[in-house]
């Protein structure tokens, strides 16, 4: 049986995460229709733009004027993996790259040495709502990786796997299996310069939708793993023969196997685990490196190489009203769902 280590609310985001994960944040946003502009075609009154977090009516604006999402900001020295499961992300960065993805597609970007980009959540129907739900995790680089090429890979819905496992009674579980073979199932290899291409890292991320009463085994993982469940919608889950409600992450023992029950409504868990990097950590904004210097050092070449400029007209970028997911490259190479 697991060992329970730590159990907390998730509370306001972002969620309490653990080394070698820095950030987790599940953005989950009930959009109304879009407008000419693809922001919302609803009215902006009383919400404070371009620091729009409250919720109001069920969505956000987040640091958004027109488009809602994230325009143009800086990182250096981590990662961001960004798991969608509705709606469309527009992704735009001082290298000149871009994207458009969504409904099921990952994005995982290695900042390293420093980019900026921007994140606009284009709402693309006009007819009807436009729902987001996603969440962005941010992993940790260890300090010989953190000043890496900027670089960001694609996994196209249809690449990451989902892992359907039935239980005695043959109520099922679902897993999207993000990093991490899990069963069979074996996710696309993570950017070359990450925490998770060591196989010593022993990173897994997977989300899990579980049935009424449907029992998941998780196995164990190695010895000196951290394994984090954020149980996040549902009612009841238990966690071997511990009971969790609805809100609340756990960190457990990870080098035995656990055994997730759930209750009487649909559930839906996200699971990070990995072995901590066990390096100095100092964050500043969206810098993250291992020294106060290292920190100053960051804001010292962005404010002097913005991380290469902006090729962009605006600090939003929104890339047209097709639904059509693509990626263009700073190296000018294409790529599209098949």
């Amino acid at each position: 049986m697991a060992k329970i280590l730590e159990q907390f609310p998730l509370g306001t985001p972002p969620w309490k995460t653990f080394d070698p994960f820095l950030f987790c944040v599940h953005h989950n946003d009930a959009y109304p229709a879009g407008n000419a502009q693809y922001g919302p075609a609803a009215p902006l009154t009383g919400r404070r733009i371009g620091q729009d977090f409250e919720g109001i009516d069920g969505w956000r604006m987040y640091h958004g004027d027109v488009v809602p999402g994230f325009p143009a900001h800086p990182h250096r020295g981590f990662e961001t993996i960004t798991v969608t499961s509705q709606g469309y992300i527009d992704h735009a960065d001082s290298m000149g790259a871009a994207a458009r993805y969504g409904n099921g597609d990952v994005q995982w970007m290695t900042a390293g040495n420093g980019v900026m980009h921007a994140e606009m959540f284009p709402l693309l129907r006009k007819d009807g709502e436009n729902p987001m739900d996603f969440f962005q995790i941010w992993l940790n680089l260890p300090r010989e990786d953190k000043r890496v090429p900027p670089y960001f890979s694609m996994f196209w819905s249809h690449q990451v796997p989902k892992l359907v496992v039935h239980d005695d009674q043959g109520r099922a579980s679902e897993i999207r299996v993000v990093a991490g073979a899990l069963g069979d199932a074996t996710p696309p290899a993570p950017p070359p310069n990450s925490w998770a291409a060591r196989r010593e890292a022993d990173i897994g991320l997977w989300t899990a939708r579980l049935l009424p009463g449907a029992q998941w085994t998780l196995p164990a993982a190695n010895p000196g793993t951290q394994r984090t469940i954020y149980f996040f919608e549902g009612a009841s889950l238990r966690l071997d023969d511990h009971p969790v409600t609805v809100g609340q992450g756990v960190r457990v023992q990870a080098d035995t196997p656990l055994t997730l029950t759930n209750g009487l409504a649909d559930a839906r868990v996200l699971v990070l685990q990995g072995r901590p990097i066990g390096e100095p950590v100092v964050k500043h904004g969206p810098f993250v490196m291992n020294t106060v210097g290292e920190i100053r050092e960051a804001y010292a070449d962005y404010q002097r190489t913005r991380f290469g400029g902006w090729p962009w007209p605006g600090s939003d970028p929104v890339h047209g009203g097709k639904f059509e997911r693509f990626a263009r490259h700073a190296d000018g190479r294409e790529e599209r769902p098949a």
